[in-house]
């Protein structure tokens, strides 16, 4: 059974993954003022890609029937600090939304439902790429962080990153 307080607890998921696209949005504007288009390109994939996951916590409730509740979604802060900085909170925010998820499939045991269970185990392993990714970009950050044309290097890198396609058997 579906039961209210799970239903609660993803709609409440729907906004924190809203509120994750709008960081990287904010991240990607941020990026753009300091004149590192590539790394406001990864962090717009990355918005893109919250946006999907928030979609797939939408249809999933529409497809179970349940009622879709919009709860508010908080401002992201407008300014960041160096670029290390910055993709250390990304790699921060990436494990908060890991605890959400895992928090999310342990009340979905206790609520003995199968099928959100189901649901979260492609959540859990897309976090496990998400904090793969970010810590990745980190290291690589870190390395050049004293190096002005080393960073310039990584911004181009990370222009090349491409659009997030949904998961399978789902549109954009």
């Amino acid at each position: 059974m579906f039961t209210e307080r799970l239903q609660n607890a993803i709609n409440d998921q729907i906004a924190a993954e809203f509120y994750s696209a709008y960081l990287y949005l904010a991240m990607s504007a941020y990026f753009e003022s300091k004149d590192l288009p590539g790394m406001a390109h990864w962090m717009r994939m990355q918005y893109e890609e919250e946006v999907i996951h928030a979609l797939k916590f939408f249809d999933y409730m529409n497809d179970r029937g349940a009622p879709v509740v919009l709860n508010a979604i908080d401002a992201p802060p407008a300014e960041f600090g160096s670029v290390t900085e910055v993709f250390e909170e990304v790699l921060a925010h990436e494990q908060k939304v890991t605890s959400l998820i895992h928090n999310l499939y342990t009340l979905a045991v206790e609520e003995g439902d199968y099928p959100t269970q189901s649901l979260l185990q492609w959540y859990i392993d897309e976090q496990v790429e998400e904090e793969k990714s970010a810590s990745e970009v980190l290291a690589r950050v870190k390395m050049v962080q004293d190096y002005p044309p080393g960073l310039l290097m990584m911004d181009q890198e990370l222009a090349a990153r491409p659009a997030p396609t949904p998961p399978a058997g789902e549109a954009a």
